[in-house]
């Protein structure tokens, strides 16, 4: 992806508002996906076709992990190890949820699906954070 295109999906030109604005999004995301893990652990348990319990932890984490990048993006400039570890975080969960749908998870169709969905997506923000962190490291050059 180029810095226009990647300016373009930001919506500004700004290295430092892209990247803000790509760990906003993600920390919203998680944030609302650990809130429906929490909430709906049972009925999204069946529907996806694991434990709730395994729901209810990973809802908790999420929701931790979110509240942590919504402080990272709020900062006027979110320091690069802090992005780099959001990156790597990022990069690590859709390493293991992968991992774990070939290796010893057995969900729905529906739950393979979402696993492989939400895996690109986290793998799609690390990618975009990862851009918006270089493209602004390259503009304070």
């Amino acid at each position: 992806m180029s810095a226009t295109q990647l300016a373009t999906l930001a919506r500004t030109s700004a290295p430092q508002a892209m990247l803000r604005r790509f760990l906003a999004l993600d920390a919203v995301v998680t944030g609302t996906n650990a809130l429906a893990y929490l909430a709906f652990s049972g009925p999204l348990g069946r529907f996806l076709g694991v434990d709730s319990t395994l729901l209810l932890a990973l809802g908790a984490f999420l929701a931790a992990y979110a509240a942590g990048v919504g402080l990272l993006a709020a900062r006027r400039q979110p320091p690069t190890l802090g992005v780099q570890a959001v990156v790597d975080m990022n990069l690590a969960w859709t390493a293991v949820s992968l991992t774990a749908l070939v290796l010893w998870l057995t969900p729905s169709t529906a739950g393979a699906v979402w696993t492989v969905l939400q895996s690109l997506t986290v793998a799609g923000f690390a990618g975009l954070q990862l851009m918006a962190l270089k493209a602004r490291q390259g503009s304070s050059d």
